[in-house]
């Protein structure tokens, strides 16, 4: 049980990281801005080659390089096939479901996450490249090998890291309200993570796919090297093994975070328009009208009416149709658990879907385009 003190420390350490971006990376940002580019092509080089490949190095490219390749003696490699496992086996159309509806319009609520997404003009204007993008980054990372040294998921997330060090700097050159920190503070990376963490494990239970206190302890220990990678303070994951702990720290943040805006508004009606028409297309197949109507009924089943009414989420009467999905879920989950077979089968299928999804993603993302 958390201690009254203990709640207080959390409180004061998630109050002063507002004021806080990533101090590494910023510098990167700055030396590049310095340098052009000479400094991205020591910056992409090393991080596929490694920092010995390298010579003449600026001092904060080496400082971020040497962190990077510096894996952290806790990350345990046990729990960590294990946690890339348990996240594989789930079918990609259920992540997609957890991620879009659980992790981003919760994270949307949140007025200066909001502010900063609408600010780029991407997830209005270009809402189905984001969308992409953020998948594509997503399934490099728990693929089987892609956090390993130089691997996607590591190149991708370090680019993601300096992406968001590139858009602070360009938030607080453009008369960035100091009201809500600095932009894309420890809080809101923090925050982030759990949105890929503990929201979209949180709406996978809630569609009848569980897991188990190993596999649960697995995926956490797994992202917190993604967390490490992406800049994160590890004051925020280091402690972080199961849903109570996350939920604490989830519940801290949120207080903290204010009611949902005209942006969480925007940005939840573009991406409920884009999520739609990939279902349509290319997962559930089923004619448009329906699929926005079965859209809402999941996003009112995972985050509630009372949160999906602020955000904007039409109403619908097939929200009771969920109950079937996730009774379907759970048997299917029941079987795969009770036949190595099955089981074994399902993750192939899931990793050759991923990876499909992932070639749908053309040219360079957003964030390589920040190094190009």
């Amino acid at each position: 049980m958390t201690t009254h003190t203990a709640t207080e420390e959390r409180a004061a350490f998630i109050e002063g990281s507002l004021q806080v971006g990533d101090p590494v990376a910023d510098a990167v940002i700055a030396e590049i801005d310095k340098l052009g580019g000479p400094a991205r092509h020591l910056v992409n080089q090393g991080l596929k080659d490694g920092l010995s490949s390298l010579s003449d190095v600026p001092p904060a490219i080496a400082a971020l390089l040497r962190e990077a390749e510096a894996v952290p003696d806790w990350v345990d490699t046990k729990p960590f096939a294990e946690g890339e496992t348990a996240y594989l086996s789930v079918e990609p159309v259920w992540t997609q479901f957890a991620l879009a509806l659980g992790s981003l319009l919760p994270e949307y609520s949140t007025p200066r996450i909001a502010r900063v997404l609408t600010g780029t003009g991407r997830l209005e204007n270009a809402t189905q490249r984001r969308l992409q993008e953020t998948g594509k980054w997503i399934n490099s990372v728990v693929l089987p090998g892609g956090m390993l040294p130089g691997g996607p998921g590591y190149l991708d997330s370090v680019q993601v890291r300096l992406m968001h060090a590139r858009v602070r700097a360009t938030k607080l050159r453009h008369g960035w309200d100091p009201a809500f920190g600095v932009p894309i503070n420890q809080v809101d990376l923090a925050r982030t993570w759990l949105d890929f963490t503990y929201s979209p494990l949180s709406a996978l239970e809630k569609l009848g796919i569980t897991f188990t206190d190993e596999e649960l302890a697995g995926v956490y220990s797994y992202w917190q090297y993604v967390a490490y990678l992406l800049g994160v303070d590890p004051g925020f994951y280091r402690n972080i093994a199961d849903h109570r702990e996350a939920g604490e720290w989830y519940a801290a943040i949120n207080a903290i975070s204010g009611e949902p805006d005209e942006h969480s508004v925007a940005l939840t009606s573009a991406t409920l328009e884009v999520l739609t028409g990939i279902l349509s297309e290319l997962t559930l197949k089923t004619p448009l009208p329906l699929t926005g109507d079965l859209v809402a009924a999941f996003a009112r089943h995972i985050l509630g009416d009372e949160l999906s009414d602020r955000l904007g989420v039409a109403q619908t009467d097939l929200v009771p149709l969920v109950g079937l999905f996730a009774e379907r879920n759970k048997q299917t989950r029941r079987w795969q658990r009770m036949s190595s077979e099955a089981q074994q089968q399902g993750l192939k299928e899931n990793i050759e879907f991923r990876r499909f999804l992932m070639g749908l993603t053309e040219g360079a993302t957003v964030y390589e385009q920040n190094l190009a």
